[in-house]
Parts: structure tokens; C-alpha cells; sequence
């Protein structure tokens, strides 16, 4: 009995490409899952930063506004002998001093909007005209400290000729206890800024139930003074003369010795009190320089911003 082995039918060539294709092509489906997890991720990151930005512009508050609101001028003068005011008696400055040579006036614009009470404060010191003895005025009173570099002090508190009477009248401070105050940084020559941290009043002055805040400052550059920020209020700067700040800032000032710092050193970590008396005198100018004269400078449109101080 003979068996006879038929082969199949051969496969038709369009039916074995065809056929070769689909086992060689990918499979659709990773890549339409690979896009699909790269397009969640992208708009998650994105929608996050979205987010994020939008946030913090929701919580970063805007800058302080430091529109010049007001304008006060002091006329600085040199005196052309040295003295000490412990060591004198008489009324004030100009009795002691008849031939002063003035160095030239300094314009000062005021930011209103930060800080009202704190301008309202020093613009009163250096517009107060009243005739009553108890009148507190920056006129005829003397910048007591220059720290070379970096700012000079004046309206120092106190009874003895070339300082500040107790300001009478004054309003009650309470922008030195609020954060909000503390904004601004002194981060260039020419800015005004109220004495906190680097009070110089007696401690005795400060005690009293009436002390209002007077004694201020005016960085004299070149650079930035980082070391007051945060600390002491900047409610104004220079808007001409600046000048003659920086020629009073090169005024030579009382230096003591290294021997002598160390000592002083000492004796306050033993808790001597004669050596915080002792630093009283240090950085005093060698020359007597004083506010001759202060008032308020008259615009018409007092709205005006602070020019760009180098």
C-alpha cells in the first residue's frame, strides 16, 4: 500500500511579508504610555510652578513707599577751635563759637508714607521757632560722633552746650516697636535713619517717662551699612549736599590707642562703669561741627521721589 506526502501549498509572498511585519513591529501600546506619564509629569511641574508663583506673589508684600513727602534743611558749621562741652558753660554753641565757617546746607527728603510718626517727629526738631525756654530744636546742636566710613551722629540728649534739650511735646513713638518700621536698609551715602541701636543718649535721659527718640543719623558711604539694618529706622535721605556729609565724615576723629581698648575691654568685662564713660569720647570729631541753622524747605509739589545717590 503506498502513502504518497502531498507538501502544503506554498504561502503566497504578499501573505509572508505581511506576515513578517507584524512580528517585527513594536508594540504600540509602551509608547503611547510613555507619552502619556512624560505629559502627566510635565503638567504637574508646570501647575506646581504656576502655583508656587503665584503664591509668593501673593505673600511678598510691595516695597515701602518712599515718596518724599516732606523737605527739611540743616546748614552745618565748623568751629574753627576744639572744645569740650562738659568743660564749658555757657548757653549753646554759637556763644562759644563767634567765628564759625559754614560748610554749606544739606537738603534732607523725608519718606512720609513710611514712617509718619518718626518724620513727623524730626521735622517738628527742625522747624520748632516758639520762644518758650522749653523749645527743642536741632539748631545750634553739634554732631557729637563720626565713625569714618560709614556715619556720623547728631541730636545727642542732654544739658550740656551743644546738645539736644528734652523735646517737649513730642508725639509718643510707637513705629520704634512695629517690624514694619525697619524695612528700609542703609545700603547707600546720604540716608537719614533714627538712633536705636546706636543710641548715644544717657541712660538716666533714656529712663524718663517722657523720652522721646531725637538723635539721628546719616550714613556717610562709601559703601552700604549692613551693620544697622533691621535695627535703627531709615526715614529719609540727601537730596543735595551730599558733599558736605562726606566732608564731614573726613574730619579727623578721637582715636584711642590699641593699649587703651584692650583696657577698656577689661574693665567692662569686670563690669566697671567708668569704661562705657570712657567710650563716650571715642570717634568725637577733633573739630567742632554743629547745626547752625534747620527749618523746612517750601515746595510745591512736596510728592516728589529721592534722586539716585551714588
Amino acid at each position: 500500500m503506498g502513502y504518497s506526502i502531498t507538501s502544503p501549498p506554498p504561502i503566497p509572498r504578499h501573505i509572508h511579508i505581511l506576515s513578517q511585519h507584524q512580528h517585527t513591529r513594536p508594540d504600540p501600546k509602551p509608547l503611547r504610555f510613555n507619552l502619556t506619564r512624560r505629559s502627566l509629569l510635565l503638567s504637574t511641574t508646570t501647575s506646581l510652578s504656576i502655583s508656587t508663583a503665584t503664591a509668593t506673589a501673593a505673600t511678598t508684600p510691595p516695597p515701602p513707599d518712599t515718596t518724599v513727602t516732606d523737605r527739611v534743611f540743616m546748614d552745618f558749621s565748623l568751629c574753627p577751635n576744639y572744645f569740650r562741652p562738659e568743660r564749658t558753660f555757657a548757653d549753646d554753641i554759637t556763644s562759644l563759637c563767634s567765628e564759625s565757617v559754614l560748610l554749606g546746607r544739606v537738603v534732607l527728603g523725608l519718606y512720609g508714607r513710611v514712617v509718619p510718626l518718626t518724620v513727623a517727629n524730626f521735622k517738628s526738631m527742625c522747624t520748632n521757632t516758639t520762644s518758650s525756654s522749653s523749645a527743642s530744636t536741632y539748631k545750634g546742636t553739634l554732631v557729637h560722633k563720626v565713625f569714618p566710613g560709614q556715619f556720623l551722629l547728631a541730636g545727642r540728649q542732654g544739658d550740656k552746650p551743644g546738645e539736644v534739650r528734652r523735646p517737649m511735646g513730642l508725639t509718643r513713638n510707637a513705629e520704634t516697636v512695629d517690624s514694619k518700621s525697619f524695612t528700609l536698609t542703609h545700603s547707600k551715602p546720604g540716608l537719614l535713619s533714627l538712633c536705636l541701636s546706636e543710641n548715644d543718649d544717657d541712660e538716666d535721659i533714656k529712663l524718663d517717662p517722657e523720652y522721646r527718640n531725637v538723635e539721628f543719623l546719616i550714613t556717610t558711604g562709601p559703601g552700604p551699612c549692613p551693620e544697622l539694618d533691621y535695627k535703627n529706622i531709615v526715614f529719609g535721605s540727601v537730596l543735595e549736599g551730599l558733599d558736605v556729609v562726606t566732608a564731614i565724615a573726613a574730619i579727623p576723629t578721637y582715636k584711642p590707642a590699641e593699649r587703651i581698648r584692650q583696657f577698656n575691654d577689661l574693665a567692662e568685662f569686670f563690669g566697671d562703669e567708668r569704661a562705657q564713660n570712657a567710650r563716650s569720647s571715642w570717634n568725637r570729631p577733633l573739630k567742632t561741627i554743629f547745626i547752625s541753622d534747620c527749618g523746612e524747605v517750601k515746595v510745591t509739589k512736596p510728592s516728589l521721589s529721592p534722586p539716585s545717590l551714588p
